[in-house]
């Protein structure tokens, strides 16, 4: 038999068992014991195999659950570290955001500032400016009064001339009217004799101030100005509110007359009080 099964080739003995054992296993209860008894021990060693196989695959998958446990530590730790580096780069934002605005709210506020100083320093520059135009042309009007009134006493410059630019000055400094009064004095009550009466009469807002405008003015001046005030309050029914004299020339004596006749005087028509 030994030697058949020798003779015969791997696949031959594979057809004979596939196609005899099936029929020994049915008719031999020898062969289905044998049978079984090899299915069994090979059972128990391919059971064996598997076990081992899962213990290493629970290892595996044990080691693998650590491993998903530590990185999800790590992740948990890296969140955490991010987001207190987020939570500090939105306060160093903020905090960056606030000191900004508050450098430039204090540029805005010194520039502001700077440019009221400017304004402030360019007004003042302007208003020294006028009033030393203002004090220059004053300067200039009283040099050619004191010019005017040297002229006209001397007879290089008639009188008239010199009360026009009196005049001018006055008409542009106050909000007034300066008129000529011209009357005849029939019973002599100015001078004595019948003759014609001058007077500069200053209107504003329909009062009356009586002014004598000349070159200089003496004691004699003053008593006479005062005759020729009171002519025209009687002729013409209107009362004088003051009675004033500009003249840059006055005589000494001539100012304690001025004032028993309640009489203002003053050497330059800028010096007057508010007409």
């Amino acid at each position: 038999m030994a030697e058949i099964l020798d003779s015969l080739s791997p696949e031959e003995v594979r057809k004979i068992i596939f196609r005899e054992v099936p029929r020994l296993v049915r008719t031999d209860p020898e062969i289905r014991a044998f049978l079984e008894r090899v299915i069994s021990e090979v059972g128990r060693e391919r059971f064996a195999g598997r076990r081992e196989t899962e213990d290493r695959f629970e290892k595996m998958l044990a080691e693998l659950k650590s491993m998903r446990e530590e990185f999800q530590e790590e992740m948990r730790r890296l969140r955490e570290e991010s987001e207190e580096r987020w939570r500090e780069y939105l306060k160093f934002k903020e905090e960056s955001e606030r000191r900004w605005r508050e450098l430039k709210e204090e540029s805005d506020r010194r520039w502001q500032k700077s440019l009221e100083e400017i304004k402030r320093l360019r007004e003042e520059s302007e208003e020294r400016w006028r009033e030393l135009g203002e004090e220059i042309k004053r300067l200039h009007r009283m040099y050619d009064v004191g010019v005017g009134a040297l002229g006209a006493r001397w007879g290089l410059r008639a009188e008239s001339s010199f009360r026009e630019a009196i005049k001018g000055i006055l008409e542009e400094s106050f909000p007034v009217k300066v008129e000529r009064y011209l009357a005849k004095d029939e019973e002599g009550e100015v001078f004595g004799r019948p003759d014609q009466i001058e007077l500069d009469l200053i209107i504003r807002d329909g009062e009356v101030i009586a002014a004598e405008i000349k070159s200089s003015m003496s004691k004699s001046d003053l008593y006479t100005f005062d005759r020729k005030v009171k002519f025209f309050e009687k002729l013409e029914g209107r009362r004088v509110k003051r009675k004033i004299i500009v003249s840059p020339m006055v005589a000494p004596e001539a100012l304690p007359v001025a004032e028993a006749l309640g009489i203002e005087v003053y050497t330059y028509p800028d010096y007057i009080e508010e007409l």
